[in-house]
Parts: C-alpha cells; sequence; structure tokens
C-alpha cells in the first residue's frame, strides 16, 4: 500500500496553513532576535515572573531553562490568573498573550500595576497593550496579528528572548553566533518540512498514528518536550504526555517497564551537554523498554537555545503530520473557542 502523500494531505486538511506559518519560524525568528528594542537595562530585579497561557505562555519555559543553564536569575512561569502571593515589584513581570486579550494574563497585568509593578507585555495588540499604555515604567512590545498563538511562536519567543537580551538578564550570543544559529535551523526546518515525504518528521508521525504517546528529555530540555505535548493536543487532536528524566526514573519509569507499555510509543529528547548520569539513565531505559515505536531525537545545536529550538520546530513538523494522517485540520480547535464563547456569555 503507497504512503500517504502529505502534499495532498496538506490541500484536502491545512484549512488555515499551518504549514506554511510553521515554514516561516526561522525567518519569523530572526526577525524578532535582529530587532533593537528601546529598554533600559536593568541589574537589580530579584527575578522575573512569565505570565502566559497557551502558545503564548510557551516561551516563558524556554526562557527558565535558560536562565538555569547561564543566567543569573530565578524564572517562575506562572499560568493561572493573577499572581502567586509571594510575588512583588522588585520582580520583573513579563506578560505574553499573542492576541492581547487572554483573561488570565490581563488578570495578573492588572494586580501587578495596581502593585506598582513593572510589566514588560508582548502582544499584537488588544487589551493588554490599552492597559500597559497605562502604567508608567512599563513596556508593551508588539508582534505581528493574524495567525494562531501556537504557530507564531517564532515571534512571540524571539521577542521575549530579545527583550531579556535588551533587560540584560540573559546573557546574549554574538551576532556571527546568532546567524550561524538560525542558518543551521533552517537547513533542519527544511529536511523536516512533510512536503518531502521521506523526512524524520513524515516518518515518525507515520509511526505514530493510533498510539498513546510518551514523551521523556532531559529536565534541561524538558520545555520543549512540554511544548511538543501540547502541540500533539491541539494540532493532532490527541493525548501526550511529557516527563523529565531523572525525575520519571523515580516513578513513571515503573509503568514504562511494564506490559502495558509495549503498544505506547515512546519518543526520548537528548542533545549534548547532559548529564552524565542522565545519560546513563536514557541508554538503560532504552535497552530495558520494550515500546514500540521508540524514538530518540537527537536535538541538534551549539548550545542550549539552538537544541530546544531545534526541538521545537521538528516537532512542530511531527504534530502536523499526525493530525493530517488521522484526518485533523492541524489549526482546528472547535473546543477552544467554544470555551472562550461560553465564558463571554457569562461575564
Amino acid at each position: 500500500m503507497d504512503e500517504p502523500d502529505f502534499e495532498s494531505l496538506l490541500s484536502e486538511f491545512d484549512l488555515r496553513d499551518m504549514a506554511g506559518f510553521t515554514r516561516n519560524f526561522v525567518e519569523d525568528l530572526r526577525s524578532a532576535l535582529t530587532i533593537e528594542l528601546d529598554l533600559e537595562e536593568e541589574k537589580d530585579w530579584s527575578g522575573v515572573l512569565c505570565l502566559g497561557m497557551g502558545g503564548s505562555g510557551a516561551g516563558g519555559l524556554f526562557l527558565k531553562a535558560l536562565s538555569d543553564d547561564s543566567g543569573g536569575l530565578p524564572f517562575v512561569v506562572w499560568t493561572d490568573y493573577g499572581v502567586p502571593s509571594w510575588w512583588g515589584p522588585e520582580w520583573l513581570v513579563i506578560a505574553t498573550s499573542y492576541s492581547g486579550n487572554t483573561e488570565e494574563t490581563l488578570d495578573g497585568v492588572r494586580e501587578v500595576i495596581s502593585a506598582g509593578g513593572t510589566v514588560v507585555g508582548i502582544c499584537s495588540g488588544g487589551e493588554l497593550e490599552d492597559v500597559i499604555s497605562q502604567s508608567e515604567g512599563s513596556a508593551c512590545l508588539n508582534v505581528p496579528p493574524g495567525q494562531m498563538p501556537r504557530s507564531a511562536f517564532g515571534h512571540i519567543f524571539g521577542t521575549q528572548l530579545s527583550a531579556c537580551w535588551a533587560l540584560g538578564i540573559l546573557p546574549k550570543p554574538s551576532s556571527v553566533e546568532i546567524e550561524a544559529m538560525l542558518g543551521r535551523l533552517a537547513t533542519a526546518s527544511s529536511e523536516s518540512d512533510l512536503s518531502t515525504n521521506s523526512g524524520m518528521a513524515a516518518t515518525l508521525s507515520r509511526s505514530l498514528v493510533g498510539r498513546e504517546i510518551g514523551i521523556v528529555s532531559p529536565t534541561c530540555l524538558g520545555a520543549a518536550a512540554y511544548r511538543f505535548t501540547c502541540q500533539l493536543n491541539e494540532n493532532s487532536a490527541k493525548f501526550a504526555g511529557a516527563t523529565d528524566i531523572p525525575e520519571m526514573n523515580h516513578n513513571e519509569i515503573v509503568a514504562w517497564t511494564s506490559e502495558s507499555a509495549h503498544d505506547r510509543a515512546l519518543l526520548v529528547l537528548t542533545g549534548k551537554d547532559m548529564h552524565p548520569r542522565t545519560n546513563s539513565r536514557i541508554e538503560w531505559m532504552l535497552e530495558e523498554i520494550e515500546a514500540k515505536p521508540t524514538w530518540v531525537i537527537d536535538c541538534e545545536g551549539e548550545s542550549l537555545l539552538e537544541r530546544l529550538l531545534y526541538a521545537a520546530h521538528v516537532t512542530d513538523w511531527v504534530s502536523i503530520g499526525l493530525a493530517l494522517l488521522t484526518g485533523e485540520d492541524p489549526s482546528d480547535m472547535p473546543s477552544i473557542e467554544s470555551l472562550k464563547t461560553h465564558l463571554t456569555s457569562i461575564q
């Protein structure tokens, strides 16, 4: 039996061009990373609180991973209404809402501003821009509108990262290093495009049809693993779960080594500079776990930033491929739209 042709499937099911937005990822990222931002460098923050939900909030986890690896401040990600009780104005707030109208994020921003806090907002307009414009000392950074938040990750995360560089709260690579990274990511993007019908993303997505999916990663790549699960949820309409090593070796590994896991897909993200004991744990798992299929995705890159971006982008293609193979429109999300309509009706 002939394998499905992804170009035909894209024409049939990808009605809002999720693939097209995904192809633009590297250029979106380049545009955001090379923009000059009018932000004053500060060095006396106690930490950074990242507010955001869904596709808009995913970047906060990536920022946290970078700061945990080589930053000087704690980054905390908050995905709820309001802000945590311990928050104070000495903590910078980065609030991200692609539409500018995410109610949980707006609720937190209003609380921060009323308490004299400083907000760097990232949005394509909406109410968030209006609220921040009324706060002296806060700033709003705009990203291009017109697409699904999860497809705008290059714009969103690139702007978040540029803001952190401009504020001096994360170390910035040289312009030569940034351009070299973008070049390698562009190559990886081209090789992962479903239109090739034969790349890793196309082959992996075919193997996942009808399978439960578990994603395992070292803690440093956990942000990308979690985003992968979210993309499988939204793009593919599939359940998936992500856990970090070594933590999962103290609990979830028991389930993986049972007979019930034999027909569950195991996807393992790996990369350079992992703790050697983490690497040993992964090697043991690959020998002992009999999940079918088992895939190891080696996240390429000279830095943790590049490895995270590689993982995020390549797995985006996998989630789109799985959607198409199961007859799903990767842009369609009727339940989320229905919930928003319901919440609007009871305000």
